[in-house]
């Protein structure tokens, strides 16, 4: 047995030492596998445990106005982050850091101690480049700085509405910022880095995806046309202690939005006392009932059924109208018991409109203010805009067609209203309106016959030049085409209509002879010198209509003729003068 087993040892020992030299050389193959054939996956977990991707920012689109006026602009910021593991090691220097960020030491060692576990917390957001590299020179351990962009706002309050703001990582949240957001935004690029197993950087090795900048935007909004908006209704609020106001100027020909102005208002710069109803765009998100400046569309659906005529004549006598228990009044006393379609838009007289509108039938006219844009889409994709109301019934009652001829039951936008207008202004053609730069004149829809919109031109341009007339809508040296309206404000939440609060409004379009312009002005609840449109609307209309015309060079059509000088007899040398030559 001992020889047995002496035999057979040799062969087992051969057997461990074959086993072991297999081991040796699987080991030896993988090691040369690893380095040579199949390098790339040492590699990868290698880049897995130290190459890092940092994202680069992309600047975003600029904003200009039509004529290259910066609106919006994105300026580079550094933001200061920490790794809270690393600083709370470093307690020592929290003082210095917070004296630095310009905080106080005690809260900020609080808010330090909170996120001492965290590897990823803001210090401060939004600093120049010149503040955060003066801090990062302290060399505080823990703390990074980041490069991103901030949005800046030149023009300021005067084009917050329409232009919105972005929030604190630049994404649109209002405005043009907000439904132009895709547009402008850039495609963020990607730096490749070394950082150890603290996560510090090492090494910037290369830029693996360059940032690509958002696309620039070219708005329809004239920089000149919105500072003199935003004065005249600003001055207008404080001349009559008016609670809001808006006022919106549209080019009639391209439908392009030249200015919109809002107020109160706002600073998109500064937002840290910001009152929320400061922030809305009440040209688009306001809605009201349109009161009289609705009078020349409902004249529009009479004369385009073609029953009536500007000659022909209506009794108002005695200024009032008695429909079932409700009673339609005059709110002006009228020259005589009869007028002419002129005469009612001139005196805006309800019983009037009321009496066409019975004959013409209520869906007549809700058709032609369809037509025109009430109760429509604009088309504008502005965020939150309102489409208003506009009421239709299967059998029109008497009550509901008197009050839509004359502006009641129904509810309108600023903008919508202007739209309405700049039809009228167009010879019935409706644009579709747009809030960006137009380069050509886009193709419009025949929504009212030619002539009965040249026809509202001149009706309408009697209703400011007549005696009676809106003589406070005036422009020096051109002709204007408009109406004025007044109208109650409905109580939030009853029925009815809050007492002595009211809405001033004036719609209008200019030079009548060859209209360009069409601008509304409302005014909300004025509380000075009185509230109808032609007292309070109007003026403001004027001011801003004249200063817009002569901005966008527009030749005057209402100069007085040229007065030929008188000629002067030539002088002849008195020959036989009683001096005889002598002085």
């Amino acid at each position: 047995m001992i020889g047995l087993e002496g035999a057979l040892y040799p062969w087992r020992f051969r057997l461990v030492l074959a086993l072991l030299a297999l081991m040796v050389g699987a080991i030896a193959w993988r090691i040369i596998d690893l380095h040579v054939f199949d390098h790339d996956f040492l590699q990868a977990h290698g880049d897995a445990r130290s190459v890092r991707h940092i994202p680069i920012p992309a600047h975003r689109g600029l904003i200009t106005d039509r004529n290259g006026e910066p609106l919006a602009v994105s300026t580079p910021v550094t933001t200061l982050w920490a790794n809270g593991k690393e600083l709370s090691k470093a307690s020592e220097r929290w003082s210095e850091l917070a004296s630095a960020l310009g905080q106080e030491p005690k809260a900020f060692a609080q808010r330090l101690q909170q996120a001492s576990s965290r590897e990823f917390m803001y210090l401060v957001r939004g600093l120049t480049p010149e503040q955060g590299q003066a801090i990062l020179d302290l060399k505080v351990p823990g703390v990074y700085g980041l490069e991103e962009f901030r949005r800046f706002y030149p023009a300021g309050e005067v084009t917050a509405h329409v232009i919105g703001f972005t929030d604190v990582d630049d994404r649109g949240r209002e405005g043009m910022e907000l439904a132009f957001d895709e547009w402008l935004a850039g495609v963020p690029g990607k730096r490749q880095v070394l950082k150890d197993r603290r996560g510090r950087l090492i090494k910037d090795v290369q830029v693996a995806q360059n940032a690509k900048a958002g696309k620039a935007l070219a708005l329809s909004i004239d920089l000149r046309l919105q500072y003199l908006a935003h004065r005249e209704l600003r001055n207008a609020l404080v001349e009559n202690g008016a609670k809001a106001g808006s006022l919106v100027i549209i080019d009639v020909k391209t439908g392009e939005v030249l200015a919109m102005a809002n107020q109160p208002t706002y600073n998109p710069n500064n937002r840290r006392s910001l009152d929320p109803a400061a922030m809305r765009n009440r040209a688009m998100i306001d809605v009201f009932e349109p009161g009289s400046t609705v009078k020349p569309l409902s004249m529009s659906a009479a004369l385009q059924s073609g029953r009536w005529k500007p000659e022909n004549i209506v009794e108002v006598w005695p200024g009032s109208l008695q429909i079932g228990r409700y009673t339609i009044k005059d709110v002006s006393k009228t020259q005589g018991r009869e007028l002419d379609l002129t005469g009612i838009l001139i005196n805006s007289s309800n019983v009037g409109m009321s009496k066409i509108a019975f004959d013409i039938g209520g869906e007549s006219i809700y058709t032609m203010m369809q037509q025109l844009g009430l109760g429509q889409d604009t088309g504008l994709g502005f965020p939150g805009e309102r489409v208003g109301e506009l009421p239709n019934h299967r059998k029109w009652p008497k009550a509901e067609t008197a009050t839509l001829s004359y502006g009641y039951g129904l509810s309108v936008t600023a903008v919508q209203l202007v739209h309405a207008y700049a039809v009228l202004a167009n010879n019935g053609v409706s644009v579709p309106l747009t809030m960006t730069r137009a380069d050509r004149i886009p193709d419009g829809v025949q929504v009212m016959s030619q002539d009965v919109a040249k026809t509202m031109q001149g009706m309408l341009q009697q209703v400011v030049e007549a005696p009676r007339g809106v003589f406070r809508a005036q422009v020096p040296g051109y002709h204007v085409s408009g109406k004025s309206g007044t109208a109650r404000k409905a109580s939030v939440g009853t029925k009815g209509y809050t007492a002595n609060a009211y809405r001033s409004m004036f719609a209008g379009f200019a030079p009548s002879s060859n209209p360009r312009i069409a601008m509304v002005v409302v005014i909300d609840e004025p509380s000075k010198a009185g509230y109808f449109g032609g007292l309070v609307s109007a003026p403001v209309f004027s001011r801003v209509m004249a200063g817009s015309l002569r901005l966008m060079n527009i030749t005057p059509d209402n100069l007085p003729p040229p007065v030929a000088p008188t000629p002067v007899a030539p002088q002849t040398a008195d020959a036989g003068s009683s001096n005889g030559g002598r002085i």
